[in-house]
């Protein structure tokens, strides 16, 4: 990195902390802190969901994969696009009008405490694993553009989370987040431009790479590929950061157009990652893959918008593991430790625990990374959506449309079978079949015998 690089990256993150600072003041309960009071518009809830879900793994990661794949890489954005705008159209009115503050609630009013348990327990352990793809995200790119160690990647990647949600809480996530997704979209822009007008226009990738892999969407495999696509709509409709800024709103009209506006925007910003990624597979197919948008970066843009191109990378990263932590922090703190350890209202208290839950998940979070680091970054992203829905997909959808249909024994053991079936597929099936497909099938099936 040259001087100019430092300058804009400083510049940039002086701009977030402000952001970040600012927002931290409108925290006065814990309720603020998790969900906004439930009187946030529009832009707080599209920004605190762009803000989480387009991190390390939909920029650093996408770029990765598709320097070995091309536009396979795009399932992530994709999927999690369409996984927004079917919660937007379909489950944004039965959510917001459910009463419920979290996805183990809303289980645990239709088919009781232990179902909720398991169901908290299994979907803590999915967003758990996409906290630590954000975390190699950030190894990724700290050590391309620096000489450091990845422990030290890992210590400043855990001190920068924790600094960006501990004290903003959901405000800071949404405030920073709509500020992440303007500089994420010139960050795209920049990069698609100059890939374009370096390697003379699309046709030239297409020429230069086998077209076959590198410009379809199932190159890995129809049931691949489409089982990351999938696992995203689903994992999207069951993960409780999301469900935490749709509830945030101040009216189901706000709720659903935030929702919807959020996934519209993250349906187009995964292509720049892909061109970049297959461009630097034809001009610098030696380098590590996890390298190819840092490295990018730091050779074909002037360094002042490099520089601030990858400073905000770092935020997106940093945003996306933070935003998950306190999705995470807030099933533990409403569905554990509220149920079994503290049934007296202590607001001061609460937001203490809040703020206490989200540092341990981020210390595990960097201690499971290190014997991790160099893996691929969107294996973890879809493992982690895939386990969620496999969880609580199938039992969610029946509580929200067929309430009250089905009973308490067979919606515990569609829980636990879901992510169980998903476990013993990755040894059973071929690697050609995504073993989602047999979690969310036993998961469904379990559900509708209890239904008949």
């Amino acid at each position: 990195m040259l001087l100019l690089h430092y300058i804009g990256a400083f510049l940039l993150l002086v701009l977030i902390t402000t952001a970040g600072i600012q927002s931290g003041r409108k925290v006065k309960t814990s309720n603020d802190f998790s969900s906004g009071g439930g009187s946030t518009g529009v832009a707080i809830i599209a920004g605190s969901i762009v803000g989480t879900l387009v991190g390390g793994a939909s920029t650093i990661g996408t770029a990765q994969l598709a320097f070995n794949y091309g536009f396979s890489a795009w399932w992530f954005t994709l999927g999690g696009g369409i996984g927004l705008v079917v919660m937007a159209l379909f489950f944004a009115k039965p959510f917001y009008l459910s009463g419920a503050k979290t996805m183990s609630e809303l289980i645990r009013k239709e088919y009781g405490k232990k179902t909720a348990l398991c169901a908290t327990i299994l979907m803590s352990l999915g967003t758990f694993l996409s906290i630590v793809s954000q975390f190699l995200s950030g190894i990724a790119l700290i050590t391309s553009i620096s000489h450091i160690s990845s422990l030290a990647a890992i210590l400043i990647i855990l001190l920068m989370m924790m600094a960006y949600v501990m004290f903003g809480g959901f405000w800071g996530v949404g405030s920073v987040g709509i500020l992440k997704t303007i500089l994420l979209y010139i960050t795209c822009l920049v990069c698609g431009i100059n890939v374009l007008n370096l390697s003379g226009g699309i046709t030239s990738l297409y020429n230069a790479l086998p077209s076959g892999q590198y410009f379809s969407l199932f190159a890995r495999g129809f049931l691949v590929d489409g089982g990351a696509g999938f696992s995203l709509v689903v994992g999207v409709l069951c993960t409780q950061t999301y469900l935490q800024a749709l509830l945030s709103a101040k009216s189901l009209k706000v709720a659903r157009l935030g929702v919807c506006t959020a996934g519209v925007l993250t349906l187009l910003i995964g292509i720049a990652g892909i061109f970049v990624g297959m461009f630097m597979k034809v001009h610098h197919p030696d380098i590590p893959s996890s390298n190819a948008l840092p490295d990018f970066v730091l050779q074909y843009i002037p360094p002042f918008m490099g520089g601030i191109i990858l400073a905000t990378l770092l935020v997106a990263l940093i945003g996306t593991g933070a935003g998950l932590a306190l999705g995470l922090s807030s099933l533990i703190t409403n569905d554990i430790y509220k149920l079994y350890f503290s049934k007296k209202q202590n607001p001061k208290k609460d937001l203490f625990v809040s703020r206490m839950v989200i540092a341990a998940i981020l210390l595990c979070a960097g201690a499971f990374t290190l014997g991790n680091a160099g893996s691929l970054i969107l294996s973890w992203s879809f493992m982690s959506m895939g386990l969620r829905g496999a969880t609580v997909f199938a039992p969610v959808c029946f509580a929200l449309f067929l309430k009250g249909r089905v009973g308490k024994r067979y919606a515990i053991i569609a829980t636990i079978a879901g992510p169980l079936s998903v476990l013993l597929g990755k040894f059973l099936l071929p690697a050609t079949i995504d073993p989602l497909f047999l979690g969310i099938a036993m998961s469904s099936l379990i559900m509708c015998m209890g239904l008949l």
